[in-house]
């Protein structure tokens, strides 16, 4: 190797070298407990959210991707690996997993998360309004609308009196989510055995548990490793004829019968805006974690018809879409 060639390796070397608060553009840690793919929709509203705070990533900063593929128990090292790289915020969306995963990691770094879950009762912040330590983010609340899917099922489909609850028996938001079912299910006089499902071998048993229990369908409860896999539910879900309804719309667009949950693209881009303030300046116990409120319900009619389902006025007053 000539000297020059020698000397300019040396000098690459050396810039890789640096850390994250030493380069000329700010950098952004994303972690993420998913594959790219699936997260596309989510990403795009993130960078929406930072643009809106004049941040475009190429431009004026870097966003370093890490992805956890499906396996939450990498989040941890994932999360450590960001903060080796001494990033200036790590955003830490997809549910309380790659929250607590970040805050485990660091005490200093600014963190944005993104979840469904409440973060005080998850103790991830002190409070909603002065969230306290180096983390700030967005909830949609929506694990707290499992009960009123057991409700929407019951009213689409009321000769019924059992329905199958599916839980990932893994997820911190577990019990608190089948307590409330629970009490739902009392009041609508209802029996719901539960189901468990942490990986995806196990979404076989859960559909062809259904006639054995006699159950009138699946009633998901909110957790992102559900969330994710939405194809494949709504896949299984055709196959075996059953009735279900989960939190994203993404399982009705495959062909599921029914969601109820958060709108998952305001949550991402509200996420993007907050990642950019911090990145301005702001502390992140100076913003008051961000509460986003809207709850959608989706229907595929098709699906509905193929299951010989009529769904009723009342619940098609309340959709907020419909697959025709």
């Amino acid at each position: 190797m000539r000297r020059r060639d020698f000397l300019g390796f040396l000098g690459a070397a050396a810039a890789s070298a640096l850390p994250a608060h030493a380069q000329s553009l700010p950098v952004i840690g994303y972690i993420c407990p998913e594959s790219p793919e699936p997260f596309a929709s989510r990403v795009n509203a993130f960078r929406e959210g930072l643009a809106e705070m004049g941040f475009v990533d190429g431009r004026n900063v870097t966003i370093e991707y890490r992805w956890a593929e499906g396996r939450y128990d990498r989040l941890p090292a994932l999360a450590a690996e960001l903060v080796n790289r001494k990033v200036d915020v790590i955003v830490a969306p997809g549910g309380a997993p790659t929250a607590l995963a970040a805050k485990s990691a660091t005490a200093t770094i600014p963190i944005v998360f993104e979840m469904g879950g409440d973060p005080v009762a998850l103790e991830v912040v002190d409070s909603l309004s002065r969230p306290g330590g180096n983390l700030t983010g967005v909830s949609s609340l929506s694990v707290e609308v499992s009960r009123k899917r057991l409700e929407f099922m019951h009213e689409l489909l009321p000769t019924a009196s059992v329905f199958a609850v599916v839980v990932n028996p893994t997820s911190p938001t577990a019990k608190s989510q089948l307590g409330s079912l629970r009490a739902a299910a009392d009041a609508l006089g209802l029996q719901i055995p539960v189901l468990n499902a942490s990986s995806e071998p196990e979404f076989d048993p859960v559909f062809e548990a259904v006639p054995r229990l006699r159950a009138g369908g699946l009633v998901f409860t909110s957790d992102p490793y559900f969330a994710f896999r939405s194809q494949k539910l709504a896949a299984l879900a055709a196959r075996h004829a059953v009735p279900a309804i989960t939190q994203s719309r993404d399982f009705v667009m495959a062909g599921g019968l029914m969601s109820y949950g958060g709108d998952f693209t305001q949550t991402h881009r509200q996420a993007g805006v907050y990642a950019g303030r911090v990145l301005k300046g702001e502390k992140t116990n100076d913003l008051p974690v961000q509460l986003v409120t809207k709850v959608e319900l989706f229907i595929n009619l098709r699906t509905a018809a193929a299951l010989g389902i009529t769904v009723p006025p009342t619940l098609l007053g309340n959709a907020d879409a419909m697959i025709e």
